[in-house]
């Protein structure tokens, strides 16, 4: 049985990343909608509207959620979203113990990192912000060669953004 050939597996990037985005974006909107509405039932019940830190977390999960699920503002969304996972983390579960297994903070350290994964690689494929951007271009590809790098000096020594 010979490996999958390169190409493939490149090719495929940008579709993975858009699944992986998606799949993310759908269970971290589901905890929002989980603590805020009771639905799908986490068996938590919902939070009381303004109550800090899980109400404001909840929200955040809800927007950023669907427009990571959406690739609306992906990067930014993301961002937030990420941001808001690693206070969780360090403010509520850390304090209990050291280790996420042992303070219960799996869920936390996974969406921070997944969702910081989805910050710096983009939306990928399937994002409604390539329809909204003149003819479905891709914005976060690489540069090719004959873009112009904003950066000075020799070829050898420009920065590359490299996206999937």
């Amino acid at each position: 049985m010979s490996p999958v050939p390169h190409a493939v597996i490149e090719s495929a990037k940008p579709h993975v990343l858009g699944l992986f985005r998606i799949v993310v974006g759908l269970l971290f909107t589901c905890h929002g909608t989980a603590s805020l509405f009771g639905f799908p039932d986490s068996g938590r019940g919902t939070l009381s509207a303004g109550t800090w830190p899980g109400w404001y977390a909840a929200v955040i999960q809800l927007v950023g959620g669907g427009l990571v699920l959406l690739g609306l503002g992906t990067r930014a969304a993301a961002f937030v979203s990420s941001g808001s996972m690693a206070y969780a983390y360090f403010t509520e579960h850390q304090k209990l113990d050291l280790w996420p297994i042992q303070n219960g903070g799996e869920a936390s350290v996974m969406f921070c990192w997944s969702l910081l994964l989805i910050v710096v690689f983009g939306s990928g494929s399937f994002a409604l912000e390539r329809l909204l951007v003149r003819g479905g271009a891709d914005t976060s590809a690489a540069p090719t060669p004959s873009t112009p790098s904003s950066e000075s000096g020799p070829a050898s020594h420009r920065v590359r953004r490299v996206v999937g």
